[in-house]
């Protein structure tokens, strides 16, 4: 599975409208709907801000005022096509005074996606199960021997009255059974999944 690293944006102009692609790399639909409420700020006297997204808990699309199915769907089936997962596209149009019909649009909405993506550092994403690792600090090396040893990955450590390391694996019977051992002293709690660069585990 793919997605971006970072945003990127990309601009084209048909017929005297221009279309601004903004591309942004989101895991959930709370996200999209963030980004999507910026960029209409933002873009506030455009003509239409027309999206689409796809994440780990949905997909959808908008249209924003253009003709129905010219503009969003055209958006997330070029995202399909190219298999770009966890992905938010928004397309701003200032319309330039020329009509450009049903086929004009969804060529230039998906042309816009195209270019945008095209200009994107795409990378490999997979599946990861997540989990909180709370310990005292004299267990700090067990644990990192432990997660240095078993091939694991700490994609996050909070140190405050009791250590909290979010670890990731692709089984979660690996963590499980790794700290079964040490039980009370570190408390293993699965927490989510999440679609994360693919990582050398």
């Amino acid at each position: 599975m793919k997605t971006i690293k970072k945003p990127v944006q990309v601009e084209i102009n048909v017929k005297k409208s221009q279309f601004i692609c903004s591309l942004f790399p989101t895991k959930n639909k709370k996200e999209s709907k963030e980004i999507i409420q910026r960029l209409n700020q933002q873009y506030s006297d455009a003509t239409h801000n027309c999206t689409a997204y796809i994440v780990g808990d949905g997909e959808g699309f908008d249209d924003d005022g253009e003709p129905g199915g010219t503009a969003g769907k055209p958006m997330i089936n070029v995202l399909r096509k190219n298999e770009i997962h966890n992905v938010t596209a928004v397309v701003t149009r200032y319309f330039g005074g020329i009509k450009l019909g049903a086929g004009g649009l969804v060529r230039a909405y998906s042309k816009s996606v195209m270019e945008a993506i095209g200009e994107a550092e795409i990378v490999e994403i997979e599946e990861y199960d997540v989990f909180e690792l709370v310990f005292e600090y004299s267990d700090i090396k067990t644990v990192d021997g432990e997660v240095r040893n078993n091939s694991l990955e700490a994609i996050d450590k909070d140190y405050s009255d009791k250590v909290i390391y979010q670890v990731i694996s692709r089984d979660s019977r690996d963590i499980k059974k790794i700290f079964e051992k040490y039980s009370g002293k570190i408390s293993v709690e699965f927490k989510n999944k999440q679609f994360l660069e693919k990582m050398s585990l």
